[in-house]
């Protein structure tokens, strides 16, 4: 299951004027813990957190889950967290969402961590969704559905979120939740592959291997087989090495500067 980053919010404008004091304070605060000092961030956010302001209450989670500024806190963190939630703030609910998932602070609870990455997931957060897409895809709290799954991971996916794109990638191939397109496979494990996700890398080479949804191709198989292999994947390694023995030395040669090539696009346009 993937552990999703945390990061503070960027500063949001406040709308109504009688808030712009509280507005300078948030931003007073932000920067201070923008230069990591966090014990000033807190004391600009909690007078804001106390008076009802989500953003501030899921920022003063956050410090108190990582103990920055001040000692670590749980329980003090999931207080401000669910505040911050309850009103509806989605970076809360999927902290929160975690929190349930793997039992940090509270009693493992997949249905409590469902429900709160589904709030967050139904307003747009795309790390959100793909951990809701991830819970139907186990059966986590919820029954094992690859439908509403795939659905999850689409909406992630096209968000440009990796993980989801593989995953959606995988769906494809095996027709999990949707109807299996070798064609549509090669899309998301590419789009993956794009941004350096190994596994997309090397399962995109054993599509070129194989000529599923692409033209067979040694060539491609082995060289994203092999950055796959470099970023991380085994079975990269050994998909490179297979067909290497059944490709001449120049094909093989071809192969290394196309990869080298690709490196240098940043595994775009390859």
């Amino acid at each position: 299951m993937k552990i999703t980053a945390i990061a503070f919010t960027v500063f949001m404008t406040f709308i109504l004027a009688p808030q712009f004091g509280a507005a300078a304070d948030f931003e007073k605060g932000l920067e201070a813990a923008q230069k990591g000092d966090y014990r000033t961030a807190i004391r600009e956010w909690e007078p804001l957190a106390e008076d009802g302001s989500a953003i501030a209450q899921s920022n003063l989670g956050l410090v108190y889950r990582l103990g920055q500024g001040v000692d670590k806190n749980i329980v003090t963190a999931i207080k401000w967290y669910t505040l911050a939630a309850e009103q509806g703030y989605a970076e809360a609910q999927s902290s929160l969402g975690l929190m349930y998932l793997n039992g940090e602070g509270v009693l493992r609870d997949f249905q409590k961590a469902l429900k709160w990455y589904t709030l967050a997931a139904e307003q747009g957060d795309a790390d959100a969704q793909y951990n809701v897409g991830t819970m139907y895809d186990k059966g986590l709290g919820v029954d094992q559905n690859y439908a509403v799954a795939a659905e999850w991971y689409r909406l992630s996916a096209e968000q440009g979120i990796a993980f989801s794109q593989y995953n959606l990638g995988l769906m494809y191939r095996g027709g999990q939740g949707v109807a299996r397109d070798d064609g549509e496979a090669v899309k998301w494990y590419r789009l993956a592959a794009e941004q350096g996700f190994a596994s997309a890398q090397t399962n995109l080479g054993i599509m070129y291997a194989f000529g599923y949804g692409v033209p067979r191709s040694y060539i491609d198989a082995y060289m994203w087989g092999g950055l796959g292999a470099s970023n991380g994947s085994p079975n990269g390694g050994k998909l490179r090495d297979d067909f290497a023995r059944k490709m001449t030395a120049t094909e093989v040669k071809e192969a290394k500067r196309r990869a080298r090539d690709c490196v240098k696009k940043n595994y775009k346009g390859c």
